[in-house]
């Protein structure tokens, strides 16, 4: 593959302005595959111009919120900076979010720190404890001691996502020991404020395949036994269910529901995860916050 057309006129030969241009509207992952093409493709693709397409256009006054000054200076092109912020989130805001770029696509990635979220009955040591944590990207997470109104929300202006882009939100937590979570699901909800918004059945514990309602008839019997009624709510097999995984991180989440944000829409999206109706006392998790990023993203590595 040469780049040339019928007329004998090389691609290569366009400004590099123009190819960029042309570039910019595949994606990074198939920007890197064409520069296996051969050699002048690989000179071109490896420019600043044309990763400068694939970075946000705010991409500086989003650095410029990390206490890391330097990272601007610090990649000597611009396809390093792109691929350092996929694999290595920044902190901005104050220590109170973090932003990284998703590789395949290049859409904006956030995650809320628990300090950022609105924890009910957060600041009562006797129901949560805020502790450093090694393996948090955040200086702190929240240690859930026993709570039995469990009501966790965040929010985050649809301005500083990426437009036309479908985005999915996750709870990001550890396991210590949790308890009462088995118990009862927790209810999700994702929307821009205002709107009814995309609702969830959650469970912070357990697996995919397993019953859900026999589980809890099995919890019913026991308090039975103990002249206590409990009534079995909130379980709705209509509803989609939706069940933690381990990330690569070592991390739990658990998908708390989608968004699509729209170009030049304006406004909150909110996150919630609520559990208030089962009447039992639940503990041992670590929050370390919610993430929200891009849907379709692929594992595979081609830069």
């Amino acid at each position: 593959m040469g780049g040339e057309d019928r007329g004998g006129r090389n691609f290569l030969d366009l400004p590099e302005d123009c190819v960029a241009d042309v570039f910019s509207l595949t994606s990074p992952r198939d920007t890197c595959r064409l520069s296996t093409v051969s050699s002048k493709f690989r000179d071109l693709l490896q420019s600043d111009t044309v990763w400068d397409r694939f970075l946000p256009s705010d991409f500086n006054s989003i650095i410029s919120q990390s206490s890391d000054s330097s990272l601007l200076n610090r990649f000597p092109s611009k396809k390093q900076l792109y691929l350092s912020l996929c694999d290595n989130p920044i902190i901005i805001e104050h220590g109170r979010k973090s932003f990284a770029l998703e590789k395949v696509s290049g859409k904006k990635t956030y995650m809320i720190s628990a300090r950022d979220l609105k924890i009910a009955w957060g600041d009562t040591p006797s129901y949560w404890r805020w502790n450093s944590n090694p393996d948090s990207r955040f200086g702190e997470v929240a240690e859930l001691i026993c709570v039995c109104w469990f009501d966790i929300s965040g929010k985050i202006n649809t301005q500083m996502l990426s437009p036309a882009t479908r985005y999915e939100a996750y709870l990001v937590y550890q396991s210590t020991g949790a308890h009462g979570f088995e118990y009862h699901p927790t209810e999700a909800t994702v929307g821009l404020a205002g709107t009814e918004g995309c609702k969830l059945t959650v469970y912070l514990i357990g697996e995919r395949g397993g019953n859900p309602r026999r589980y809890q008839m099995v919890r019913r019997i026991g308090w039975l036994r103990r002249n206590r009624i409990l009534e079995l709510q909130g379980y709705e097999g209509d509803r989609e269910v939706q069940y933690p995984r381990t990330r690569e991180d070592g991390w739990i989440e658990v998908k708390l529901g989608e968004f699509f944000n729209k170009e030049g829409q304006d406004g909150d999206l909110e996150i919630s995860i609520l559990e208030v109706k089962s009447g039992f006392w639940k503990r041992g998790i670590l929050v370390q916050g919610i993430e929200i990023r891009p849907t379709n993203h692929c594992t595979g590595n081609a830069c």
